[in-house]
Protein backbone atom coordinates (compact mmCIF):
# COMPACT_ATOMS: atom_id res chain seq x y z
CA UNK A 1 0.00 0.00 0.00
CA UNK A 2 3.08 2.20 0.78
CA UNK A 3 4.43 2.00 -2.78
CA UNK A 4 0.71 2.87 -4.17
CA UNK A 5 0.44 5.83 -1.95
CA UNK A 6 3.56 6.96 -3.14
CA UNK A 7 3.92 6.90 -6.66
CA UNK A 8 0.29 8.38 -6.40
CA UNK A 9 2.06 10.97 -3.99
CA UNK A 10 4.96 11.34 -6.42
CA UNK A 11 2.73 12.24 -9.52
CA UNK A 12 0.24 14.50 -8.17
CA UNK A 13 2.11 16.98 -5.99
CA UNK A 14 4.95 15.26 -4.35
CA UNK A 15 7.18 15.92 -7.20
CA UNK A 16 6.87 19.68 -7.52
CA UNK A 17 6.97 20.04 -3.51
CA UNK A 18 10.03 18.22 -3.59
CA UNK A 19 11.28 20.73 -6.37
CA UNK A 20 10.54 23.91 -4.27
CA UNK A 21 12.93 22.26 -1.42
CA UNK A 22 15.44 21.83 -4.02
CA UNK A 23 15.52 25.45 -5.33
CA UNK A 24 15.09 26.65 -1.74
CA UNK A 25 17.73 24.17 -0.86
CA UNK A 26 20.00 25.98 -4.25
CA UNK A 27 19.03 29.32 -2.79
CA UNK A 28 20.41 28.79 0.58
CA UNK A 29 23.61 26.97 -0.33
CA UNK A 30 24.59 30.59 -1.87
CA UNK A 31 25.91 31.93 0.81
CA UNK A 32 28.54 29.99 3.45
CA UNK A 33 26.22 30.74 6.50
CA UNK A 34 23.28 29.86 5.03
CA UNK A 35 24.80 25.97 3.49
CA UNK A 36 23.05 24.41 6.62
CA UNK A 37 19.09 25.80 5.89
CA UNK A 38 20.58 24.10 2.20
CA UNK A 39 21.65 20.89 3.20
CA UNK A 40 18.25 20.98 5.56
CA UNK A 41 16.41 21.96 2.77
CA UNK A 42 17.90 18.92 0.32
CA UNK A 43 17.06 15.85 3.31
CA UNK A 44 13.26 17.65 2.97
CA UNK A 45 12.80 17.55 -0.89
CA UNK A 46 14.31 13.57 0.13
CA UNK A 47 11.13 12.96 2.38
CA UNK A 48 8.94 14.66 0.12
CA UNK A 49 9.57 12.90 -3.10
CA UNK A 50 8.29 9.19 -1.21
CA UNK A 51 7.02 9.84 2.73
CA UNK A 52 4.74 7.31 3.11
CA UNK A 53 6.76 4.88 5.16
CA UNK A 54 9.29 7.32 6.46
CA UNK A 55 8.82 9.83 9.88
CA UNK A 56 10.39 12.17 11.39
CA UNK A 57 11.75 11.92 14.87
CA UNK A 58 13.15 14.84 17.11
CA UNK A 59 16.89 14.94 17.68
CA UNK A 60 17.57 14.40 21.15
CA UNK A 61 20.85 16.49 21.23
CA UNK A 62 19.04 18.98 19.40
CA UNK A 63 19.64 22.49 21.79
CA UNK A 64 19.06 26.28 20.89
CA UNK A 65 20.97 26.07 17.63
CA UNK A 66 18.10 24.71 16.21
CA UNK A 67 15.64 26.95 17.65
CA UNK A 68 17.49 29.77 16.29
CA UNK A 69 17.94 28.51 12.92
CA UNK A 70 14.32 27.47 12.95
CA UNK A 71 13.49 30.86 13.51
CA UNK A 72 15.80 31.95 10.38
CA UNK A 73 14.52 28.90 8.36
CA UNK A 74 10.85 30.40 8.87
CA UNK A 75 11.61 34.00 7.64
CA UNK A 76 13.97 32.56 4.55
CA UNK A 77 11.88 29.79 3.12
CA UNK A 78 9.72 27.88 5.63
CA UNK A 79 6.40 30.13 5.11
CA UNK A 80 6.11 30.06 1.62
CA UNK A 81 6.94 25.92 1.54
CA UNK A 82 4.05 26.03 3.61
CA UNK A 83 1.68 27.73 1.84
CA UNK A 84 2.81 25.35 -1.09
CA UNK A 85 1.94 22.51 1.11
CA UNK A 86 -1.56 24.32 2.18
CA UNK A 87 -2.14 24.79 -1.32
CA UNK A 88 -1.65 21.05 -2.61
CA UNK A 89 -3.17 20.03 0.42
CA UNK A 90 -6.61 21.41 -0.25
CA UNK A 91 -6.32 20.83 -4.08
CA UNK A 92 -5.94 17.37 -3.27
CA UNK A 93 -8.58 16.74 -0.75
CA UNK A 94 -10.95 17.93 -3.19
CA UNK A 95 -11.11 14.22 -4.42
CA UNK A 96 -11.66 11.63 -2.17
CA UNK A 97 -8.79 9.72 -3.69
CA UNK A 98 -6.63 12.53 -3.07
CA UNK A 99 -7.77 13.13 0.78
CA UNK A 100 -5.37 10.63 2.37
CA UNK A 101 -2.66 12.71 -0.33
CA UNK A 102 -3.86 16.33 1.35
CA UNK A 103 -3.41 14.41 5.06
CA UNK A 104 -0.37 13.79 4.55
CA UNK A 105 0.69 17.43 2.57
CA UNK A 106 -1.29 18.92 5.70
CA UNK A 107 1.17 16.50 8.28
CA UNK A 108 4.16 18.02 6.43
CA UNK A 109 3.15 21.77 7.27
CA UNK A 110 4.81 21.90 11.02
CA UNK A 111 8.12 20.55 9.19
CA UNK A 112 8.51 22.70 6.41
CA UNK A 113 8.24 25.62 9.15
CA UNK A 114 10.84 24.11 11.05
CA UNK A 115 12.73 21.36 9.94
CA UNK A 116 16.01 21.42 12.10
CA UNK A 117 16.30 19.55 14.85
CA UNK A 118 14.28 17.05 13.32
CA UNK A 119 15.86 13.24 11.45
CA UNK A 120 13.85 11.03 8.86
CA UNK A 121 13.16 7.56 10.34
CA UNK A 122 11.84 4.25 8.58
CA UNK A 123 8.29 3.56 10.09
CA UNK A 124 9.20 0.14 10.22
CA UNK A 125 13.05 0.73 12.40
CA UNK A 126 11.70 -0.48 16.02
CA UNK A 127 14.85 1.49 17.32
CA UNK A 128 13.66 3.92 15.45
CA UNK A 129 12.93 6.87 18.06
CA UNK A 130 14.99 5.50 20.27
CA UNK A 131 17.68 8.23 21.30
CA UNK A 132 20.62 7.84 19.44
Amino acid sequence: MRLILNVVWLIFGGLWLALGYAVAGVILCILIITIPFGIAAFRMANFTLWPFGRRLADKPDAGAGSLVGNIVWLVLAGWWLALAHIATGIAQCVTIIGIPLGLANFKLVPVSLFPLGKRIVDVDDPMAFAAR
